[in-house]
């Protein structure tokens, strides 16, 4: 049985699609991030399954039962799946721990430890005037994990967030998943934001879904430019440029474009063995250098370490080996 199926489902607004026969399969304490430029389908998808809209064909099971949608029931949805829309609201004058004990059902000893997990034990006092906008999503979503969900769906849940507290939400999403053992679905304006969390990406594109796989093959072997842009910068190289490096793999050679990461690709002072080029521009990333290099075979974007290197210099461009065997 699949904790979540979701089958052949389109939505349309008018006469265009937001959703366009996607299909998956989710497993308990899988999780799952789903990535796409705005307007791509990601949070009409997640209102699917969450019951919120209703799909013009196909169809949503959560545990072998089917997920009802507004039209055919007055309480859509399913009890064991949370929906957190990034367009949350907390009621005003109220203190948040008056909040916590309209909706809190468990022990006392479990919230507790519920909103030492979620990070908000020391909010409790305040009112919701007096809170962040990270802090009050941190709130909003302790407010749905006292109903103990088995799932819980996040929509765009790092949008809107400085770097501190977008940090904070990432730990309390490990310690969901982890801890708590709460199964969650997530989608991202910023899909870099789910490599380091996910198991599974799905890339939506106009409605449809595109790609899914591990964050690593998503990230190393994109299915197209788009897919390839969505998680960072890349140089697209067909099979005769890709030849002019001479440690390329060979089955790399079997292919009709590869593309390639920055941190693929070695820079060193001007040799014989890489291809020769000259530096363009440098961007300095924190803890790395973003080099691009003029070759002859195109402009090539490089990440490296080593600050030694300035705008005019003439180097040498290696491809390193793929991260991870290629059938």
């Amino acid at each position: 049985m699949n904790f979540l199926e979701v089958s052949g489902v389109n939505k349309k607004y008018g006469t265009t699609f937001v959703v366009k026969d996607i299909s998956f399969t989710q497993q308990k304490f899988q999780k799952i991030a789903i990535a796409g430029e705005t307007g791509s389908g990601k949070s009409s998808l997640l209102k699917i399954i969450a019951g919120l809209e209703h799909p013009d064909s196909g169809i949503a099971f959560f545990e072998d039962d089917k997920i009802i949608s507004p039209l055919e029931t007055l309480v859509p949805g399913n009890p064991g799946i949370a929906y957190l829309s990034q367009h949350f609201e907390l009621r005003n004058n109220y203190r948040m721990e008056e909040l916590m004990e309209m909706v809190t059902k468990i022990p006392d000893e479990e919230a507790a430890r519920l909103f030492e997990v979620c990070k908000i034990s020391h909010l409790l006092n305040r009112k919701n005037t007096q809170l962040s906008g990270g802090e009050k999503q941190r709130i909003a979503l302790a407010r749905l994990l006292v109903g103990s969900p088995k799932l819980l769906l996040l929509d765009e849940p790092f949008s809107n967030l400085d770097p501190i507290h977008k940090n904070q939400l990432k730990s309390v999403l490990e310690d969901i998943t982890g801890r708590l053992q709460i199964t969650c679905i997530l989608t991202s304006h910023d899909p870099v934001d789910t490599l380091a969390w996910a198991d599974e990406i799905l890339v939506l594109k106009a409605g449809e879904l595109i790609q899914k796989g591990t964050p690593t093959e998503i990230y190393y072997l994109p299915v197209n430019e788009y897919t390839a842009g969505l998680f960072g910068n890349f140089t697209l190289l067909t099979v005769s440029e890709l030849a002019s490096f001479k440690n390329a793999m060979p089955s790399l050679l079997d292919q009709s474009n590869v593309f390639v990461r920055p941190e693929q690709f070695i820079i060193e002072p001007e040799n014989f063995i890489g291809v020769p080029g000259m530096i363009e521009r440098i961007h300095f990333g924190g803890g790395f250098y973003e080099i691009e290099v003029l070759t002859h075979i195109k402009r090539i974007i490089v990440r490296t370490m080593n600050p030694g290197f300035k705008k005019g210099d003439k180097v040498s461009i290696s491809y390193l080996q793929a991260p991870f065997h290629l059938s």
